[in-house]
């Protein structure tokens, strides 16, 4: 029965695959193809979808297979993976009523399509309906899912198992204070840094040209990806070999695209290094959002903002750029290491941006013990943003809706955030000490060296282990803020003489 089982597993889990494939093909197209009258049409086909996956993860069958496979595998850790992680998902099906998971994904397909209305438009009463819907369904799932427990917790394990509210909120309360000190101290300074060298005339085109140069020499194969426009960037994985990534871009200003395509390619490279022998497995996946973000930030932040790395994209600036004044290395180095608060996330500075995602952490989490109202949400948000960055949003666009998460129903999605920021400095370190130092090597535009080490220490693991075992055995040392709070200290140091 044992090989039978092993072998009817991998049959159940593929169609299981199939169908997420589906979806997030379906989903890749509503945010980059579909023309915005599409929306009616396309929300019952996600119903449909998501009614189909959540009616094969619930099966019988499944369950027995699972069970078989746990009394079968022995000591094969791969085969104790496997049935761990299928469990894992089967179970957390079976909490949830199938007509609700049809109504989320519909509720949710209809609110991606207003919020990107409202953000275009700068309304949130366009999205404030849907929004409300989503809130309450997520909230009924949540509490399905916690069966008595904490529905936040619930949240928060889907995207990052094993992490709960109170250790986020720990975590919040070791680094907030931590970084709003750097930032005051920035502030007191008295320095002023020149950013003249990222501002200019950047053509849409140029500027692909040079995200698609950055991302190839990464190591990211477009013969198996492409690159996009959407609202908001990001990347999403059919299988290792159809990866696609989308960006934005700002034509004074350089830095939010390129960046932004080295973070979506981070993680473009994260799903085409994942094992292709697994593929369509439940052990074939990222093993968590928080060791996903740690990709896109360490080769957006760590790799995409260093003296290295811009000796040698210097000249590749230069030939996409021809008529922009000339700079020196540092010049650049200090522009990409501004700090100052801000209002947009995924445009904020290394060391405000955690600060971005408090903020989120704090609101999302009062939504779902329904303390906060929807109505009084803008107010909330440009109140706390106010709090912790000492900005506030003179519009919507660039307040409540600059993200879009919540249309797509991922409360617990944010806190990923910081998560991979600090697993990024942590791997970053691990990288550095037994394969590098890098700095030669980027100079000559060779960073396949620090890919080697991520797809040997991290890509090539699935989710064979835990997120928390991953990196203790990549970096040889639970988690901790260490690597991070080093690194932004010294942007400080270097950019504004701040210890």
């Amino acid at each position: 029965m044992g090989n039978d089982a092993v072998q009817r597993l991998h049959e159940l889990w593929a169609e299981i695959s199939d169908i997420g494939t589906a979806a997030s093909l379906l989903a890749w197209d509503q945010e980059t193809h579909m023309p915005a009258a599409g929306a009616v049409g396309r929300a019952p086909v996600m119903a449909t979808i998501a009614g189909l996956t959540h009616s094969r993860l619930t099966s019988p069958e499944l369950a027995e297979v699972i069970e078989a496979v746990e009394e079968s595998a022995g000591d094969d850790p791969v085969l104790l993976a496997q049935a761990r992680e299928a469990r894992r998902h089967h179970e957390r099906a079976v909490k949830v009523p199938e007509a609700l998971a049809r109504a989320i994904a519909e509720t949710s397909s209809r609110a991606l399509m207003s919020w990107q209305q409202a953000r275009a438009e700068d309304d949130f009463a366009l999205f404030r309906d849907d929004l409300a819907e989503i809130i309450r369904l997520t909230v009924e799932r949540a509490e399905a899912l916690a069966d008595g427990g904490n529905p936040y917790d619930a949240l928060l394990d889907e995207y990052e198992p094993g992490t709960s509210e109170n250790s986020v909120a720990a975590l919040f309360s070791d680094l907030t204070p931590e970084l709003s000190d750097l930032v005051k101290a920035v502030a007191e300074s008295g320095v002023d840094v020149d950013e003249s060298p990222a501002y200019g005339e950047f053509p849409e085109r140029a500027q692909r040209d040079l995200g698609i140069a950055v991302a190839t020499r990464m190591g990211f194969d477009f013969d198996a990806g492409r690159l996009d426009r959407s609202a908001h960037p990001f990347c999403t994985s059919m299988n290792p070999r159809d990866v696609r990534l989308t960006w934005r871009w700002d034509e004074n200003d350089f830095r939010p695209a390129l960046l932004g395509v080295m973070h979506e390619a981070g993680h473009g490279l994260y799903e085409q290094g994942l094992p292709g022998e697994w593929h369509r497995t439940p052990i074939g996946g990222s093993v968590s959002l928080g060791v996903h973000e740690s990709q896109s930030r360490l080769w957006e932040n760590l790799v995409g903002r260093s003296r290295a790395f811009w000796r040698w994209a210097i000249e590749p600036f230069r030939l996409v750029f021809p008529d922009h004044p000339e700079f020196a290395v540092e010049d650049i180095w200090r522009a990409l290491h501004v700090v100052e608060p801000s209002l947009i996330r995924v445009e904020a500075d290394e060391v405000t941006y955690n600060l971005h995602v408090a903020v989120r952490f704090e609101i999302e989490r009062r939504l779902i013990r329904g303390d906060l109202d929807v109505d009084d949400l803008p107010g909330v948000w440009d109140d706390t943003y106010d709090d912790l960055l000492g900005v506030r949003a003179s519009s919507a666009a660039e307040g409540v809706l600059q993200d879009i998460h919540w249309s797509m129903g991922a409360f617990g999605y944010f806190p990923t955030y910081t998560i991979g920021n600090l697993v990024a400095s942590q791997l970053y370190d691990a990288a550095s000490a037994e394969a590098g130092p890098f700095d030669d090597a980027f100079e000559n535009g060779d960073l396949s060296g620090l890919l080697a080490w991520l797809r040997s220490r991290v890509h090539a693991h699935g989710s064979r282990w835990l997120p928390d075992e991953l990196v203790d055995r990549a970096s040889a040392r639970p988690l901790t803020s260490a690597s991070f709070l080093s690194h932004v200290r010294r942007i400080c140091e270097d950019n504004y003489g701040v210890i």
